[in-house]
């Protein structure tokens, strides 16, 4: 198994990446507002994509959040649903998985 203080060290540089990215969108979002009537239909699709960032960073720190307590608690690399291992792939790949292959299908 991965040495899990490298495990949590890469979820928490991930997680202030994921902060970092979050803040930008709302300092950008909070920048627009344009009196041009075309300007302001471009920077409303802008803001569109930009929210949809802030989402998915929203929903990778909360399963980055899941992580660290797994970690914390001593049940991280287990699949929450059957309890087998997760394999070290998978959590390379996806580092906040709480599903080994099988159980995430």
């Amino acid at each position: 198994m991965t040495d899990i203080a490298a495990r949590t060290a890469q979820i928490k540089d991930r997680r202030l990446e994921l902060m970092a990215r979050m803040s930008s969108v709302d300092q950008e979002l909070g920048a627009h507002g344009s009196p041009d009537w075309e300007d302001n239909a471009v920077e409303h699709e802008e803001d569109e994509t930009l929210e949809a960032l802030g989402l998915a960073a929203q929903k990778e720190i909360l399963m980055l959040d899941a992580a660290l307590k797994r970690i914390e608690a001593g049940e991280y690399g287990f699949c929450v649903t059957c309890g087998n291992d997760i394999s070290e792939q998978r959590l390379d790949l996806l580092p906040a998985t709480p599903f080994c292959r099988n159980c995430a299908q």
